[in-house]
């Protein structure tokens, strides 16, 4: 009975990480584009400020 309790918990344990592991891998997704468009807005800024001088 004690070995099923442990197959469970690491199961779970398991099921735990992999969807904490996807949630930190969404985040960093969202953080990669809002970077890329930052950057883009940054470059526009300053193409703008100083390509018309």
């Amino acid at each position: 009975m004690g070995s099923m309790a442990v197959r469970v918990m690491l199961v779970l344990l398991l099921a735990v990480l992999v969807a904490g592991c996807s949630a930190i891998a969404g985040i960093f997704k969202a953080g990669f584009w809002v970077g890329v468009i930052a950057v883009i807005v940054v470059v526009g800024l300053l193409f703008l400020a100083f390509g018309r001088g």
